[in-house]
């Protein structure tokens, strides 16, 4: 480098830049900042809420080359290279949808990830089951690849996903390669949290536990510890429910945990049945299975709700299942209005955050990256409207519930780069 161009360069980007040079630079406290460097982006004003760190109150955030660089109670204008105006507003980390339908082109329910994210504050997804070990690779080099939000998968048990949607994808059983299944685990670990097997009677025919005992096998045969996600709703039999509920592990994830779908001869047999909790179910809860609400075109029943969580299974997580056909219901699954349910439901601004945000990042491994505020964190950020006034929410079986507030989605941005605004010169995402 010319004495020249070096002198130029210092003059741009400061301290930093010398770290660079000197090659000191290894993490974001090598890369203090000088009293005349600016943020690429300052979030100011704003009423942030960070479960991670106990945070509440007005802050401006700065981030810098994508990373959150100061949360400070004020950043002067002068110091912001561009600048968003959250007065007003919640400014919260980015969201993270646990699961979601986003394998466009190859699920056949998938929307593209980061069409959702101005609907959602989404700088997180994880793809529930879309693709099998068939489509897997394809998920990652060309949709994955290309998508600004993060994104991460379970696996299908199934070989072929949700390819052949809405036409089941275990009526024939040997469709769940667990083998098959392994070998995709244990070459994508930066990738996959684990395996999702869909577990009503209108995907598995009458093959009883079987699917889900292939695909927990998958996961203990593939070298790490990955998770189960196990979707419920419609499952064939009360005692078959049990029987689920027995096999998963701590740390797995019971998702539709409020499912009021019922099966294929009209009967519920989800986690609550004649208006009680199973007895299964709260022990699953009490061992250490996620509950999650993945609430979606059929899966989400207040009056399940209403009384599992009072019984001992409260939600770990909030989830969408957002995808072709449920965005289109009248329950709305976007997930910021699923956390709004939530609220009325008499869960507090914070705990339904921490539910997208914390609790999430935690299950797929990502804490204490994502999910978070914390300098030295990517700069994924939501910034949301937290609109007081009569609000009525239907659930997917046409429950209905008045509630006093819900939440709007206003701005995201991932790796320092808002959505939707003109991009930064020169445009990269990581």
């Amino acid at each position: 480098m010319s004495a020249l161009s070096r002198r130029n360069f210092l003059a741009l980007t400061g301290s930093a830049a010398a770290a660079v040079l000197s090659g000191r630079f290894t993490t974001s406290a090598d890369a203090a900042m000088g009293p005349a460097d600016k943020f690429d982006l300052v979030i100011k004003g704003g009423d942030v809420l960070d479960p991670s760190q106990s945070l509440r109150g007005k802050r401006d955030i700065g981030i810098r080359w994508g990373m959150i660089e100061a949360i400070e109670p004020e950043i002067p204008a002068a110091r912001a290279s561009k600048t968003i105006d959250a007065a007003g507003k919640l400014v919260t980390p980015g969201l993270i949808d646990l699961h979601c339908h986003v394998y466009p082109y190859g699920s056949a329910i998938g929307i593209p990830a980061d069409e959702l994210v101005q609907y959602q504050c989404t700088t997180t997804v994880v793809s529930a089951g879309d693709a099998g070990v068939n489509n897997l690779a394809a998920l990652r080099r060309y949709i994955v690849a290309q998508t600004r939000a993060r994104m991460y998968a379970f696996v299908h048990i199934a070989n072929n996903g949700l390819s052949a949607f809405p036409v089941a994808e275990l009526y024939n059983i040997d469709n769940a390669q667990m083998e098959a299944c392994a070998m995709a685990l244990a070459e994508n670990p930066d990738f996959l949290i684990g395996v999702k097997v869909r577990m009503s009677e209108n995907v598995i025919f009458k093959h009883g536990l079987e699917p889900l005992k292939r695909a927990i096998q998958a996961c203990e045969m593939c070298g790490w510890p990955a998770r189960m996600m196990v979707h419920i709703g419609g499952v064939e039999t009360g005692e078959l429910m049990s029987g689920i509920l027995d096999l998963l592990r701590p740390g797995d994830v019971l998702t539709h945990a409020y499912s009021g779908a019922p099966n294929i001869a009209g009967a519920f047999t989800n986690i609550v049945q004649d208006g009680k909790l199973l007895p299964a179910a709260l022990a699953a809860k009490q061992r250490g299975v996620i509950f999650d609400v993945g609430h979606g075109g059929g899966s989400f029943d207040f009056t399940v709700a209403e009384v599992a969580i009072p019984a001992g299974c409260a939600p770990d997580t909030i989830s969408s299942d957002i995808h072709v056909f449920s965005g289109n219901s009248p329950g709305m699954p976007y997930l910021p209005w699923v956390m709004s349910k939530f609220l009325t439901m008499g869960y507090s601004l914070e705990q339904v955050v921490t539910m997208t945000t914390t609790a999430p990042a935690k299950i797929i491994n990502r804490a204490p990256k994502i999910g978070t505020l914390q300098i030295g964190a990517p700069g994924d950020v939501a910034i949301m409207e937290l609109v007081e006034g009569p609000v009525s929410f239907v659930d997917t079986r046409n429950n209905k519930r008045d509630g006093k507030a819900y939440l709007k989605p206003v701005q995201t941005v991932i790796n320092g780069v808002p959505f939707g605004r003109p991009y930064q010169s020169p445009f990269a995402v990581r």
